[in-house]
C-alpha cells in the first residue's frame, strides 16, 4: 500500500526476491518516501491509519503522481499496473531521481530509525551516506525491467579537508593506566625515568584501605594547592574511603578548582609534563588531573624593543597563560577566542591562536590552523621563530612575513583590526599575521601622541628607513660618477682617497657595525660604556687618521645605522641591511645600471610577496587610496572608521551602531 500524499492510495501485488513489506510514508509535500524493509511479519506504527485509508472509497478520476514511478505517465489511473510501477517494485532501494543502488543491501537500524521527513527528499539516501563519509555506487533505473542495466557510476562523497586527520586521531588506541600502584610505578620507571630524575616526585599515602599516589614534577607543582588537597583527604574517616568510588574523589574529596578525569596514559603524561599533577587511586584505571601549576616566571616588564615615552609599561613574559591574560584584560570582548594546539613530538609546545570571532576572516583562520597542524617536527625549543619558518617563512627570503610584538596593547589593536595573534609558550613575543611592509614601520609611540605629532614621528621614521637603504649606495654612485651630481650637491663625494678601495671600506664598515651591535648585546651592563668609548675612539678616529677609512664613509655609515635602529621591526632592519649591501656591490660592479636593476628587482620581489595570501605591499600595490592615506598620516581615532581591506574582515565598520 502506498499513500500519494493526497489522502489516496494505490494497492497492488508485487513480488520481491525475499519476503518483505514495503511501506510508503507521506512527507507532507505530496512526495512519497522510499520503501522501507521491515521483515516478513513487521507491522508499522501507523497500521491503523493505513487500514483506514485503505478502506476509504477511491475517488474517481484520480491520477497517480508522475514522480512516484519512473516511466509512469501522468494520465495513468490509480490501480492500473504499468511497467514503471513493476520496475520500481522490484528495486530493493530506489529514489525519485530514477537512480537505484547497484547491489541490494538490508537497511541498517540507523536507516530504519531515520525520520520519515528526510526520506521523501530526492537523494536523501545518498546524502546520508555522504555525511557518513561513504561512497555509493548507483545505476540509473530502467523504465522496463527487461531493459539492460546501465553501468554503475559513483556518487562522490563530500569529505571535509581535515576528515582524514580526525579519523586518524580517533583511530588511535588510548594507552590504559595500570590499576595497581606497583604497575603504575613500574610504568613510570620505564617511560619517564622515575627514581632516576631527581625532580620526579611520587607522593604515596594510604587513606583508610585505599592507596593513593600523587605524581608531579617538583619544579612545577604548586605546593599550597596540593597541601590543601592532602588536608581534605586526611580529615575523612576510614569508612568514607571504603565506600568511596572514583566518582566520589572527583566530585567530593578533592578541593581544587580545575580537576578532570583521564584514562589515557599518554594524555596524563603530557599534562604532568606541562606542570599538572596526577592523582592515582589504586583499583581504578583512571587518574585525576589537578591543575596545580607554578611555572618559573618573571613579572611583566616594558619590552626593550618597543619602549614608549607615555603609555603602558607591561610586556609579555615567557608564560603563555600570563600573556593571554594581559590581552584579555584589554579586550573584554565575548567574541575573543583562544584555541590551543600542541606542536612537537618531544617538546609538546603549547600554541594559542587568538582572534575575534565576528571580525576575523574565517577562511584565513582555517588555513592557518591547517598549516600549524601539518607541522611535523621533534619540537620547537626556539618557539615562535621555528614555528614561523615551518608555516609562513619558507625559503631564503630575508623580509619578515609576520610581525612580532611584545606589547599587549599592540596585539589588542591588531586583533580588533581583524588580524590573528599566535602565542607560543616559553617566548615573550607574539606573532601577528598577516602583515604588510608598512605595518612593520609603525610604532606604538605614534598613537600615544596627537595626530599631528604622530604623523611627524612617522615621517621621520620613514626618512630614516629610506636613508638606511639608499644613502650609502647613492653617495657611492655619485663618487664613481661625479657628472651625475646636481650643481647644488657638488660637495658630495670623497675629497681624498683612502688606502683601501671604496667598496672594501663599505663592507668593512658594515661588518664593524654588526660586530659592535653583537658586542653590545653580549657585553655586561657595567662595561657597556667602556665598549662605546672604544668603538668611538679606535674605530672612528684612529681608523680615519691612519687612512683606512674616508671621513664620509664613516659619516654616512653612522646615519644608515641610526636609520636601521630606528626601524620598529628588528627583523626588517636586518633585512634592509642586506639589501643595502647588495646595492653597494651592484653599484661597484655596474654603476648606474646596477643600482637601477637591483632596486627594481627588490621592489618587484616585495610586490610579489604574500603573507597568508595577503599582498605584502598593500596599500601601495595594489593601490588603495584610503589605506595609503592611513599609512602616510596618523589619522584621528574618530575618523579611522574602516578596517583595512586586505584583511577581509567580516565587519568593516569599526564604530558600533
Amino acid at each position: 500500500m502506498r499513500d500519494n500524499g493526497h489522502g489516496d492510495k494505490e494497492t497492488g501485488t508485487t513480488e520481491f526476491k525475499k519476503p518483505v513489506h514495503v511501506f510508503w510514508h507521506d512527507d507532507g509535500n505530496g512526495f512519497g518516501d522510499e520503501p522501507e524493509e521491515h521483515g516478513a511479519h513487521a507491522v508499522p506504527a501507523d497500521w491503523g491509519a493505513a487500514r483506514t485509508r485503505e478502506e476509504a472509497p477511491m475517488r474517481e478520476g484520480e491520477r497517480a503522481p508522475e514522480h512516484d514511478k519512473p516511466g509512469a505517465g501522468a494520465a495513468a489511473p490509480i490501480g492500473q499496473a504499468d511497467a514503471g510501477g513493476k520496475a520500481e517494485a522490484e528495486l530493493p532501494i530506489a529514489d525519485h531521481q530514477g537512480e537505484r543502488l547497484a547491489e541490494a543491501e538490508p537497511l541498517t537500524a540507523q536507516r530504519a530509525a531515520a525520520p520519515s521527513g528526510a526520506g521523501g527528499r530526492p537523494g536523501a539516501r545518498a546524502e546520508a551516506h555522504e555525511a557518513a563519509g561513504e561512497e555509493l555506487s548507483v545505476r540509473p533505473a530502467a523504465a522496463d525491467p527487461d531493459e539492460e542495466e546501465l553501468p554503475a557510476r559513483p556518487i562522490a562523497a563530500h569529505r571535509k579537508p581535515d576528515r582524514e586527520a580526525k579519523e586518524a586521531d580517533e583511530a588511535k588506541e588510548p594507552v590504559p593506566i595500570p590499576a595497581s600502584l606497583e604497575g603504575f610505578k613500574q610504568k613510570l620507571e620505564e617511560e619517564v625515568g622515575y627514581k632516576t630524575s631527581f625532580d620526579i616526585v611520587l607522593r604515596e599515602m594510604t587513606f583508610g584501605d585505599r592507596r593513593v599516589a600523587f605524581f608531579f614534577f617538583n619544579g612545577f607543582a604548586k605546593d599550597t594547592i596540593l597541601t590543601e588537597v592532602l588536608k581534605r583527604l586526611t580529615y575523612l574517616q576510614a569508612e568514607d574511603y571504603r565506600a568511596a568510588s572514583f566518582h566520589d574523589f572527583f566530585r567530593l574529596y578533592v578541593p581544587a578548582i580545575q580537576v578532570v578525569e583521564e584514562q589515557d596514559w599518554d594524555n596524563m603524561m603530557t599534562n604532568v609534563l606541562s606542570g599538572g599533577t596526577a592523582m592515582f587511586v589504586e583499583g581504578d584505571d583512571k587518574v585525576l588531573l589537578i591543575d596545580a601549576k607554578a611555572f618559573p616566571a618573571r613579572n611583566p616588564e616594558e619590552p626593550t624593543l618597543e619602549r614608549v615615552v607615555r603609555g603602558a609599561r607591561d610586556g609579555f613574559v615567557e608564560t603563555m597563560l600570563v600573556n593571554v591574560t594581559l590581552v584579555r584584560r584589554r579586550l573584554r570582548d565575548k567574541q575573543l577566542r583562544y584555541e590551543v594546539l600542541r606542536v612537537g613530538e618531544r617538546t609538546q609546545t603549547d600554541i594559542c591562536i587568538a582572534y575575534i570571532d565576528d571580525i576575523v576572516d574565517k577562511e584565513m583562520l582555517e588555513s592557518m590552523k591547517d598549516k600549524i597542524k601539518q607541522v611535523k617536527v621533534d619540537g620547537l625549543p626556539l618557539a615562535d621563530k621555528q614555528l614561523e619558518e615551518a608555516t609562513v617563512q619558507r625559503g631564503w627570503n630575508p623580509f619578515p612575513l609576520v610581525r612580532y610584538s611584545e606589547r599587549p596593547d599592540t596585539v589588542a589593536v591588531h586583533l580588533m583590526e581583524g588580524n590573528i595573534a599566535i602565542f607560543v609558550d616559553t617566548t615573550p613575543s607574539v606573532m601577528i599575521l598577516p602583515t604588510t611592509f608598512f605595518d612593520l614601520l609603525q610604532h606604538a609611540e605614534e598613537n600615544r601622541q596627537t595626530p599631528f605629532i604622530g604623523t611627524y614621528l612617522r615621517w621621520v621614521r620613514f626618512i630614516g628607513v629610506v636613508a638606511s637603504l639608499f644613502l650609502l649606495p647613492l653617495w657611492f654612485l655619485f663618487t664613481l660618477r661625479p657628472e651625475l651630481k646636481p650643481p647644488g650637491l657638488a660637495f658630495i663625494g670623497a675629497q681624498q682617497a683612502g688606502h683601501l678601495p671604496m667598496v672594501a671600506q663599505f663592507i668593512l664598515a658594515e661588518v664593524g657595525v654588526d660586530l659592535m651591535r653583537m658586542a653590545a648585546i653580549h657585553t655586561p651592563t657595567p662595561l657597556a660604556t667602556a665598549m662605546s668609548l672604544i668603538a668611538a675612539i679606535l674605530i672612528g678616529d684612529i681608523a680615519v687618521k691612519t687612512g683606512l677609512f674616508v671621513n664620509e664613509v664613516v659619516l654616512y655609515m653612522a646615519i644608515s645605522a641610526i636609520g636601521m635602529f630606528a626601524t620598529p621591526s628588528y627583523e626588517l632592519g636586518l633585512a634592509n641591511r642586506i639589501i643595502r649591501l647588495v646595492l653597494i656591490i651592484t653599484v661597484a660592479l655596474f654603476e648606474v645600471p646596477g643600482f637601477v636593476v637591483a632596486t627594481t628587482f627588490f621592489f618587484v620581489m616585495l610586490c610579489m610577496q604574500r603573507s597568508f595570501n595577503r599582498p605584502y605591499m598593500w596599500p601601495f600595490v595594489p593601490f588603495d587610496a584610503k589605506g595609503m592615506l592611513g599609512i602616510l598620516l596618523r589619522v584621528p581615532v574618530l575618523q579611522n572608521r574602516k578596517r583595512p581591506n586586505y584583511l577581509k574582515a567580516q565587519q568593516r565598520d569599526k564604530m558600533p551602531n
